[in-house]
């Protein structure tokens, strides 16, 4: 393979991502729009950040369903704590609460030795169902109003949300390239029993990756408080799927051990894209979870097409 060739394969999202933008504006004057460009990076900034999160645990060799519920019982959590005690103790309830629910992830995964799929879809059961218990499934209001300039405030023509995130994507690089912790997670995600032969505490790893990931979606869910101005327990739903497929489409397999933040990056923000156009052209908001689907099957389906043929 030639380096041009090589070039292109390397960036073969980044061209994707460049030719759908390009196409999009020009067929649609409002798509190109600087408030339009805007608002797809805030409203893609809270899956960004917690597709961060996603990325951890899937390069791990794992991945976490329950990162919807731990969005939107951070989001409830925090408004009670907001509207009682402050913005301060509420962004540490959200914070904590999310990294308990992270903490308990990791022990059923690491400890208990369950099925990551199984120990994370049961915890999205138990945290959705305490949380509709707990709040008779009813909104939690009393929000300052100060908050909100995390979800839907400017710094000059940049939202506050897309430098969250962007504090978000820095962190995790420059942990998965400069620290012991990120080095062992891709480590322990490309054999679990060459790394413990290693010496590296496999479950240490694994509880410590599943708190950041649970985290990352206790940052989203603040970011979306700072949005809606209200705690949604039913909020939240769709972020499993949507950082599942960010990170799918992004080329980092599912069986872990390898891939970056930077596709990442690129294929939250081509989901954004493609949702976006959706709207403007007047296609069923029905078609964006199917649209979603078919990006994980079809980049799941290429990367063991690929892992086959170098097998081979």
């Amino acid at each position: 393979m030639t380096s041009g060739l090589r070039w292109v394969s390397r960036h073969a999202l980044l061209l994707i991502f460049l030719v759908v933008v390009a196409a999009l504006s020009m067929a649609s004057a409002t798509f190109r729009s600087v408030p339009n460009l805007v608002n797809i990076v805030e409203q893609q900034s809270i899956i960004g950040i917690v597709a961060c999160g996603m990325l951890l645990m899937i390069l791990l060799g794992g991945f976490d369903l329950s990162v919807g519920a731990v969005g939107a019982a951070t989001s409830v959590i925090a408004a009670w704590a907001m509207s009682t005690s402050g913005i301060v103790p509420g962004v540490f309830a959200a914070l904590g609460l999310g990294a308990v629910i992270g903490l308990c992830n990791g022990l059923l995964i690491a400890k208990v030795g369950i099925n990551p799929f199984v120990a994370t879809l049961g915890m999205q059961s138990l945290v959705t169902g305490l949380l509709f218990v707990g709040t008779s499934a009813k909104p939690v209001y009393g929000v300052p109003d100060e908050f909100t300039v995390v979800g839907l405030g400017r710094l000059g023509p940049v939202p506050v949300a897309a430098i969250v995130y962007g504090v978000v994507v820095m962190a995790t690089w420059a942990m998965l390239h400069f620290t012991t912790l990120g080095h062992r997670i891709y480590a322990v995600g490309g054999s679990a029993e060459a790394s413990r032969f290693a010496g590296i505490r496999v479950d240490r790893v694994t509880i410590t990756t599943y708190t950041l990931g649970a985290i990352g979606a206790a940052i989203g869910g603040l970011v979306l408080l700072g949005q809606t101005s209200i705690g949604q327990p039913s909020g939240a739903q769709t972020w499993p799927l949507a950082a599942i497929a960010a990170v799918a489409i992004a080329g980092v397999p599912l069986t872990g051990g390898s891939g970056g933040i930077g596709n990442v990056v690129i294929g939250t923000l081509l989901l954004g894209v493609v949702s976006n156009a959706l709207n403007l052209f007047g296609i069923s908001p029905y078609w964006q979870p199917a649209f979603t689907g078919a990006v994980i099957i079809v980049a799941v389906g290429i990367d063991m097409a690929q892992r086959r043929r170098r097998t081979s």
